[in-house]
């Protein structure tokens, strides 16, 4: 249902935490007093040299991340659009319960780097990420579009932009969620937090379903059981 990272599996999390943190924080041979030096010294050439290095690394590994997210982000899903006993609404039914298992398989780093990931710092690096991401699995949903079109329970007039438009309403939804997360640590409304996250989730799946053009409730919609759990683990990470 949460939208973090890579819309689902965390890929890799040392690789996150060089992105979110910074690279002078998290590698071993730069120590920390480096941050301070480059606001202290009067050297401008190394403090551009310094400089220069952070981003070179940082745009180096974003890279390598993204590409690591192009390899993994098939692997859990393959064998649930290839099984020919599974209709298309079983499918994407199946496609949605993957991604929410493999999010609670990794909740508390979820929890953790939720901060940080969804600050403006981050922006551009949560842009690449979705890019990314909308550009490895949208194919696979328009596979399972067709396949709903074929057995007559989709009604889409456009399936070859279908996946792209499913992928960019999980996004959208993902980010929602996360927002309503994260603003109740500032308000501490449980219940209002709670029934934020349901409606908003029924409210994208029922414009996924008008999007499809399949049958009202097709998907399942969250409960607030579900959500409460991310809520309890929100409150245990304040604590710890």
């Amino acid at each position: 249902m949460f939208k973090v990272l890579a819309h689902g599996e965390i890929v890799d999390l040392r690789a996150v935490f060089f992105l979110v943190v910074g690279h002078i924080m998290a590698r071993g041979d730069i120590r920390l007093d480096h941050v301070d030096l480059i606001k202290r010294r009067q050297d401008q050439q190394l403090q551009f040299k310094l400089l220069e290095e952070f981003h070179d690394s940082r745009r180096a590994l974003l890279e390598a991340f993204i590409e690591r997210i192009k390899q993994e982000a098939e692997k859990p899903l393959l064998p649930i659009i290839h099984d020919p006993s599974l209709s298309a609404i079983e499918k994407l039914q199946g496609f949605f319960e993957t991604l929410d298992r493999l999010r609670i398989a990794h909740q508390a780093d979820v929890v953790k780097l939720m901060r940080v990931w969804y600050t403006d710092a981050n922006a551009i690096v949560r842009l690449k990420v979705d890019e990314a991401v909308l550009q490895q699995r949208a194919p696979l949903l328009t596979e399972i579009v067709r396949q709903g079109i074929r057995e007559g329970i989709f009604t889409t007039a456009n399936p070859d932009y279908a996946g792209e438009v499913l992928l960019s309403l999980l996004q959208s939804m993902g980010n929602t969620h996360a927002r309503l997360l994260l603003s109740f640590e500032q308000e501490r409304d449980d219940l209002c937090c709670i029934e934020g996250i349901v409606a908003t989730h029924a409210a994208y799946m029922d414009a996924i379903e008008r999007v499809l053009g399949a049958p009202p409730h097709s998907f399942s919609r969250s409960s607030a059981e579900a959500v409460n759990v991310w809520v309890a683990a929100l409150r245990e990470n304040d604590h710890a």
